[in-house]
């Protein structure tokens, strides 16, 4: 893929918000666009956020971080996406909280030029606004990565079915495999699911123990931790994994190549604090290391 192709990813940015104040930045596309950028991709990012400080905030910080604001949208009406955190029994509780502005991402709004390599998940599809602008954004590409993230009560089966017919590739875990299938997360309930939506690759994820990857006519082939890594926190591990997917894909890296450094990558990331890294070190010595090699 040349670079009159980029790479879009399209969908929510929210602050999760926990009981002492702290307000984390995140929502699983925008740590996608996030890592691609310091990567060394330059990601065109759409979503749509409040005029209010959090949205100002979320602007802000992609301004430090030299991610490209030009197809972030702001809505008047509604406030920028959050998560409101609460404990029960000692246990966190989340409320993705409904009718935000990213619900409401403006098919009139969006960049005129092609989306290249389309990335989105399922959560920003709550509202028929979000979801008209995402037919819009389909229907100039047939490069279509659709990321499952299945978040109750906000997702309805026959809705996110909808999402994998046309797509190229897609993402998801063994739960989420269970749910949209026959019941089974075996190999074979894996390929009947890639032959159903006719998938050029359909990748399993399976937490710690790795991620398997279905293709036609070829056998399986799976990914595990090269070696056991702390887990300091798994937010984020589902997203680092998916950011090395599409570099991969848009660097033409043999898959198994790209099996392996995605594994790696998000091994590092639970090894760390937060869906996202902000030194951009940490991003450097895999950039570094996956030019030369």
């Amino acid at each position: 893929m040349t670079d009159s192709q980029p790479i879009t990813i399209f969908g929510e940015v929210l602050f999760d918000c926990f009981p002492d104040g702290a307000k984390v930045l995140g929502g699983a596309p925008f740590n996608v666009a996030w890592n691609l950028r310091a990567l060394g991709e330059r990601p065109r990012f759409i979503s749509r956020l409040g005029e209010d400080a959090q949205g100002s905030n979320v602007r802000k910080a992609m301004g430090e971080w030299e991610m490209d604001t030009d197809a972030v949208q702001t809505d008047p009406d509604h406030g920028t996406g959050i998560v409101s955190v609460t404990l029960e029994a000692g246990e966190p509780a989340y409320d993705i909280v409904s009718d935000r502005a990213y619900d409401h991402i403006d098919a009139a709004a969006l960049p005129s030029s092609p989306p290249g390599l389309l990335y989105h998940g399922t959560l920003a599809l709550r509202q028929a606004d979000s979801r008209q602008a995402l037919q819009a954004l389909r229907a100039r590409t047939d490069r279509v990565f659709v990321d499952v993230n299945l978040r109750a009560p906000w997702w309805q089966r026959d809705t996110v079915l909808a999402l994998l017919e046309g797509a190229r590739w897609v993402k998801l875990n063994a739960d989420e495999l269970r749910e949209l299938g026959q019941g089974g997360a075996n190999d074979d309930a894996a390929q009947r699911f890639r032959e159903r939506y006719q998938l050029e690759l359909l990748i399993v994820t399976h937490g710690a123990k790795g991620a398997t990857a279905y293709r036609p006519t070829q056998s399986p082939l799976s990914v595990t931790p090269a070696a056991l890594t702390a887990s300091v926190d798994p937010v984020g591990a589902g997203d680092a994994f998916a950011s090395v997917i599409l570099l991969g894909l848009t660097r033409d890296w043999p898959l198994t190549t790209i099996l392996e450094r995605a594994q790696a990558f998000a091994a590092a990331v639970v090894g760390l604090r937060g869906a996202t890294v902000g030194d951009r070190n940490f991003y450097n010595r895999f950039a570094q290391a996956w030019r030369t090699a």
